[in-house]
């Protein structure tokens, strides 16, 4: 390859869906001077199961431009706190909360576990810790209907309808943005294996030339995969759900509760997700194929259902997906980079997908390669840090298993005893003796940082060998302004249902 200097001015996107969109929205509203194309199958599908967000969200919409009402009506969107995990213990009807903000002290690097750890019997973990535990048992919102847009009294993502958020980003992206839209079918990627790609040929609109290829063409990887042969690397050894069955669900009634977090109920096989949007509630049963069959796993996820009093609509069809859990050997080859599903994809615990296209598509808008000497250390760099931020995913997502007591099934058993990464057993060692705190990982910008850890390792009862000294004058002012601000909360927030509602009526606050 030639190292000339040529201006990149070009990206072209292959493929829709929230990948594409989210990373077209990123790059045309940070940077200038550059066409963005996008070109989208009208006959592909888009798998539309990623309904959980991270708290990035609300910055990314920010930077996109998108106001958050028109976001949270044209989504049917509700307020997501973090996660609550049923039943993963052995004891039946235990949860534990991953709330979205941080445990008390933390950010001042002050030790909270030691000290709660003497208290642990009285109260858990995370409402030790965290006002937002208080808020999600009583489906609060994290915000009030006069807070300004994207800010609330506590750090929350959003639950959404994954379909109609790529419809929102299209609409954006191509009236507001600048992007081209082009729809028609891609039949040949051209160029040499060993070279850049030059153009694509699609079926209506001849060839599409551009100097930096996005693949976001899903679990194919038109571009990655099946031109450049980039090989997948699968993790279904560390982690064995690779099916997934789903159902859309109403409301009983419209003016019925919408839950403030994602509710992960385990199972025999795997575990049940159970989101709650404006109108419905998205459910789906993640499992291993390994112990369970498409007929079982249908039959648990409707037990589900029944056991939370709603009713499936007559006839509705349960969706299967089928997954294998990994990702690429490399995300970035030549001038292609590969971004969502094309790149990786591990079980939807902890909702991981959508803020891997988020940060992927950042990283690029903070590096775009102004010539192909920058494009091969930008390639470099960005494989390096997504092949550590893969394994540190699988690493946090196995975390729940290996804690788990449950041994009931042969699943249970192998997901806990099994292949576990070296790196995690190792943070375990060290945890058993000393609680987690910042700078166990390496990395500043950590997809899961400590905090993460701590509530989910003491949410699962997780034993650390620390002596308690009792608790201080500052650490009990700690733990008391923790119960004052949930008090003040449940005095002055409304529910996820009646801000929505208002919303719905009024908007969000201009700020």
């Amino acid at each position: 390859m030639s190292h000339n200097n040529k201006q990149t001015k070009r990206i072209l996107i292959v493929g829709g869906g929230s990948a594409g969109w989210l990373t077209a929205g990123l790059l045309a509203s940070q940077c200038r001077g550059w066409q963005v194309t996008l070109v989208e199958s009208k006959n592909i599908a888009t798998i539309g199961v990623g309904e959980g967000t991270w708290p990035t969200m609300r910055t990314t919409l920010q930077k996109i431009g998108i106001d958050e009402d028109v976001f949270m009506h044209q989504c049917e969107a509700s307020f997501k706190q973090g996660s609550e995990f049923i039943n993963w213990t052995r004891s039946e009807g235990h949860s534990y909360y991953h709330p979205f903000s941080l445990p008390v002290g933390y950010s001042e690097q002050i030790d909270i576990v030691t000290p709660w750890l003497g208290i642990k019997d009285r109260v858990d973990f995370a409402h030790a810790t965290c006002a937002q535990s208080y808020w999600c048992d009583r489906a609060l919102a994290p915000k009030t209907a006069s807070d300004p847009q994207y800010q609330g009294r506590a750090n929350y993502g959003y639950h959404l309808n994954a379909d109609k958020f790529a419809q929102l980003l299209k609409q954006h992206c191509t009236t507001k943005l600048g992007v081209t839209l082009i729809l028609d079918d891609v039949t040949k990627v051209n160029g040499e294996v060993d070279a850049h790609i030059n153009s694509v040929s699609t079926q209506e609109h001849g060839e599409l030339l551009a100097d930096l290829f996005i693949d976001c063409t899903g679990s194919r990887a038109l571009l990655l995969g099946e031109h450049y042969k980039v090989q997948w690397q699968s993790k279904k050894h560390i982690l064995k759900n690779d099916r997934a069955v789903a159902l859309q669900v109403s409301h009983n009634t419209p003016s019925c509760d919408v839950a403030s977090c994602t509710k992960s109920t385990a199972q025999s096989y795997g575990w049940i997700w159970d989101i709650a949007l404006q109108s419905r509630r998205g459910i789906g049963y993640t499992f291993a194929s390994e112990y369970c069959d498409f007929a079982q796993a249908s039959t648990q996820l409707r037990d589900y259902i029944r056991s939370q009093g709603l009713s499936v609509a007559q006839g509705a069809q349960v969706k299967e997906i089928q997954f294998n859990p990994g990702h690429r050997e490399k995300f970035w080859h030549k001038n292609c980079v590969a971004i969502g599903m094309s790149a990786g994809f591990i079980e939807p615990l902890e909702a991981s997908a959508l803020v891997m296209i988020e940060l992927s598509a950042q990283y690029l808008c903070d590096n775009l390669p102004q010539n192909e000497h920058m494009m091969d250390v930008v390639a470099t760099r960005f494989n390096a840090k997504f092949n550590y931020h893969w394994s540190r995913i699988i690493d946090f997502l196995k975390l729940h298993y290996v804690l788990s007591e449950r041994d009931d099934t042969a699943y249970w058993q192998s997901m806990k005893r099994d292949d576990i990464p070296e790196s995690l057993e190792s943070l375990l060692t060290l945890w058993r003796y000393r609680p987690p705190k910042q700078g166990d990982l390496d990395h500043t910008d950590e997809v899961f940082s400590p905090a993460s850890y701590q509530y989910v390792l003491y949410g699962m009862g997780f034993t650390t060998q620390a002596d308690s000294f009792g608790i201080s004058e500052q650490i009990n002012s700690l733990f008391k302004h923790v119960t004052q601000i949930a008090q003040q909360g449940i005095d002055t927030q409304p529910s996820n249902r009646v801000l929505l509602d208002n919303i719905a009526k009024y908007g969000i606050a201009k700020i």
